[in-house]
């Protein structure tokens, strides 16, 4: 029998101290290449969605629930969910569960009731004004993935900013579940209804995101009810939804190509082995591509972990699942010499969660640069963040938090510029008008402003 002692780490490492690295430490280029990460290929995905997304367009509801029976191996009668099962799944909630659903969306509210944006207004000259108007997106489109887990706290993540933003037409979308007769999983409905929301449709993957942007054509859905197109969708979800997102951006918005969950944790010796490692299986957890990634100025520290790894990995509910991710080429253990380097790491890789468990751990996250969100010190889990911390848990992965936020109010938000200048206002500013407008070449933009002064500039 093999010496489970001797058995290999399931994180690979990688060692950027001095004395085990070539040169100086490597610049955010090259330290994007060098670390770990998850390969995937949206782009094929992309070959694999064109057919089904076609199929949508020409055939609306009828395609899309083909499309389910395929791929989700059971047909709804019809794409929206009835208003009674909403209410049957909210009735048949555990108390508890109810509970920590109220107690997730009262949080979110608060937090993201903040975030609200006021319009402004300047006077740039006396009769001159420019506002900004904030106006939400007229209807939009929730994700609500399936897969290995279940998702009510994806609807109240993006149900909740929506509904701040003044979002006036929602819809929930969520892969139908054989098991509940066609119909997403209760608690997914169930958390619709929490919310108010009365639109649901059991429909996932590219055929959702698809249904979702050019609606269910002249027929409408199976029953003949409406199936009304969206402006944006929202959520995050398998390969084949964040192609499906790819090929219809411009029809419809988007808030992101989200690719699967990822957390890094920068910890020194003053951590805890037994937290550090709890942390990187919860997310681990989520699916087999999961990325889990250490960056520690502690070799000890590391081995600790390595230790707490296989102790806690042998007796958690999801072994295999579990194993697989940390075992793969986007998970692993990076050795820094100071703390100061592990933040140039973690800047480099720009994870979606990036947990600080060092000494001032709320001095290092204020320097932190790149991180869809950042988690202070041993008592703010990303578990936390996942459900009732009030932060929003739909997060920019794959070294997108370098560019792009997590979803917030501001994601269904538009800014619009209004312009109100009078006569005298305009008046002052036209020969400035003008000289940039012949500068560009561009002689009838000049003659725009001109003419309304009865002066025209002959050539």
């Amino acid at each position: 029998m093999p010496d489970a002692s001797k058995r290999s780490p399931l994180l690979s490492r990688i060692d950027l101290r001095p004395g085990h690295r070539d040169g100086d430490f490597p610049a955010p280029g090259a330290l994007r290449s060098m670390l770990p990460r998850a390969a995937v290929d949206v782009d094929a995905a992309v070959e694999r969605v064109r057919p089904v997304i076609d199929a949508v367009r020409e055939r609306g509801a009828d395609a899309a629930l083909e499309y389910a029976e395929r791929f989700d191996r059971v047909r709804p009668e019809t794409v929206r969910v009835p208003a009674a099962a909403l209410r049957e799944a909210l009735d048949g909630v555990d108390p508890e569960v109810r509970a920590a659903l109220e107690t997730s969306i009262e949080r979110a509210r608060a937090v993201h009731a903040d975030q609200r944006r006021t319009d402004s207004t300047t006077q740039v000259v006396p009769g001159g004004t420019v506002t900004e108007r904030w106006v939400p997106v007229a209807r939009v489109g929730l994700y609500a993935p399936g897969g290995l887990a279940v998702y009510p706290s994806s609807v109240v993540m993006n149900v909740v900013p929506a509904q701040e933003a003044g979002v006036e037409g929602l819809v929930v979308c969520s892969p139908p579940q054989a098991e509940f007769g066609g119909r997403p999983h209760p608690l997914v409905l169930a958390a619709a209804a929490l919310l108010g929301v009365d639109e649901v449709w059991a429909v996932g993957g590219a055929q959702a995101v698809a249904l979702l942007a050019y609606g269910g054509g002249e027929k409408g859905d199976t029953d003949g009810g409406a199936l009304e197109p969206v402006d944006m969708v929202t959520g995050p979800g398998n390969v084949y939804v964040t192609a499906a997102k790819r090929v219809l951006r411009g029809r419809i918005g988007i808030d992101s190509e989200a690719g699967t969950t990822e957390i890094a944790i920068l910890a020194d010796h003053t951590a805890d082995p037994v937290h550090v490692a709890a942390d990187l299986v919860s997310q681990a957890e989520h699916d087999p591509a999961a990325a889990s990634v250490l960056v520690t100025t502690s070799p000890e520290l590391a081995d600790a972990v390595d230790a707490e790894l296989d102790a806690q990995v042998a007796t958690t509910k999801h072994t295999e699942r579990i194993t697989t991710a940390l075992s793969g080429p986007q998970s692993g253990t990076i050795l820094v010499s100071s703390v100061e380097d592990g933040l140039r790491v973690v800047d480099a890789y720009a994870a979606e969660h990036l947990e600080i468990q060092t000494d001032d751990a709320r001095g290092v996250a204020a320097r932190v640069r790149n991180a869809g969100a950042v988690f202070v010190g041993p008592h703010s889990p990303v578990s936390l963040g996942d459900y009732c911390a009030g932060s929003n848990h739909v997060l920019p992965t794959g070294g997108c938090a370098r560019h792009s936020s997590g979803l917030s109010v501001q994601t269904f938000l538009r800014g619009i510029h209004v312009v109100d200048y009078s006569a005298d206002a305009l008046a002052e500013v036209a020969d400035r008008v003008v000289a940039l407008a012949d500068a560009e070449d561009l002689p009838a933009h000049g003659q725009a402003v001109t003419a309304r002064f009865g002066r025209r500039k002959d050539r």
